[in-house]
């Protein structure tokens, strides 16, 4: 299984951290898919009800599915399908405020305070020495509002969500729950995931331009790369068509009784993990932010400037960005995403050239690891190190 942390770490609806490092060829074999496919038949056997892949590198474009996308009618999950990328959202975000520092209308070393006075307080917390950068990767030290038990009972739990999935959450709201508990540790001396980090990093984007993070988003990435299956959809509960029913088991269990949470209301997640796309729109856009085409130079090394996450065992995490090596020695930038009945990969090589994009329509089971080993490695599951 992957590692998984982020937007629903405290139930079995998790995040998954991705990988990333510099371009090297893939062995021989890999670009005929055939251990990816594998791997997408293998995550069905173990439970997945579906999956749906996008590749891309220098032999075109291969899309596959396994399994089905609605348990009821056994139709078969799209290639076009759009699906919730959960934290996924994290790396758009981060390529906003990048492009602010780049534009100098301000510095990653700035305090929170600074932008959101008085926000960050509380219990220990203290806004005035944290920065950006901190917030952007992890070493804030600021709690996780997710990992909050009343938030998890009433939003990742069967009785809770049920009863509250078309809850609206503001982001100070979701804040303002993590603010009630301790931080984890001083700032800058140690890491640990925090979707609150990504929560705040929104809310400056929108202190520092005047408008919402959602509308940065679409005009300075969604539109300029064409990517016609990604939005931002606040509190829009359904999802765009085509699209396949996604599904949870609502509890700390991955057994028992199955549910369709395919529509919620998202602005739980806010700028942590709101935002909906495809594969085929996630691979253009981490071609394009690893091939240099949405930050100058500074601002994408900045990004790929990583620290040691020790949550995620054999990767780093930079800005929104994370860098892990395969078992096969290549190594892939991206991230992974998981909110209900919804986990996601989007990785590709330092140069962009190779990319791999793909979704569970479950959160509890499946190895999305064999997949990216598949693609990138040409490994099956069997054949990889235990």
């Amino acid at each position: 299984m992957s590692v998984r942390t982020g937007l629903v770490a405290a139930t079995a609806v998790a995040l998954a951290a991705a990988p990333a490092g510099p371009a090297m060829a893939a062995p021989g074999g890999a670009g005929h898919h055939g251990a990816t496919r594998a791997a997408m038949d293998a995550a069905v056997k173990a439970g997945v009800p579906g999956v749906t892949a996008t590749a891309r590198d220098a032999g075109g474009t291969w899309s596959a599915t396994a399994g089905v996308g609605d348990v009821r009618t056994l139709a078969p999950r799209g290639t076009a399908d759009h699906y919730r990328v959960g934290s996924i959202t994290k790396t758009f975000v981060s390529t906003v405020l990048l492009q602010l520092e780049a534009e100098r209308r301000l510095s990653l070393d700035d305090r929170v305070e600074k932008w959101l006075p008085g926000v960050v307080r509380g219990h220990g917390h203290d806004g005035r020495r944290i920065t950006l950068r901190q917030l952007l990767n992890h070493t804030s030290g600021i709690f996780n509002y997710t990992a909050d038990d009343d938030f998890a009972r009433t939003y990742f739990l069967k009785d809770g969500f049920l009863e509250h999935r078309y809850d609206t959450k503001t982001p100070e709201q979701l804040v303002a729950i993590a603010m009630t508990h301790a931080p984890l540790f001083a700032p800058g001396t140690s890491w640990s995931y925090s979707n609150t980090n990504y929560v705040l990093a929104g809310m400056v984007i929108e202190k520092v331009t005047g408008h919402s993070y959602a509308t940065e988003i679409r005009r300075r990435v969604i539109e300029p790369l064409g990517l016609r299956a990604t939005s931002v959809p606040g509190t829009r509960t359904t999802l765009p068509r085509p699209s396949s029913h996604a599904y949870s088991k609502l509890s700390r269990a991955t057994t028992g009784p199955t549910y369709d949470v395919t529509r919620l209301n998202p602005s739980l997640a806010s700028s942590a993990g709101e935002m909906i796309s495809d594969s085929t729109d996630l691979n253009r856009f981490y071609a394009a932010l690893l091939g240099g085409r949405l930050l100058p130079p500074k601002q994408l090394t900045e990004m790929r400037t990583t620290v040691k996450a020790d949550e995620i065992p054999g990767a780093r995490y930079g800005l929104g960005l994370i860098d892990r090596k395969l078992g096969c020695g290549v190594h892939v930038w991206g991230h992974d995403g998981g909110i209900h009945g919804s986990t996601s990969s989007a990785v590709t090589t330092a140069d962009g050239r190779h990319s791999l994009a793909f979704n569970f329509n479950g959160d509890w089971s499946g190895d999305s690891d064999a997949v990216i080993e598949g693609e990138f490695c040409g490994k099956q599951a069997s054949e990889r190190p235990s």
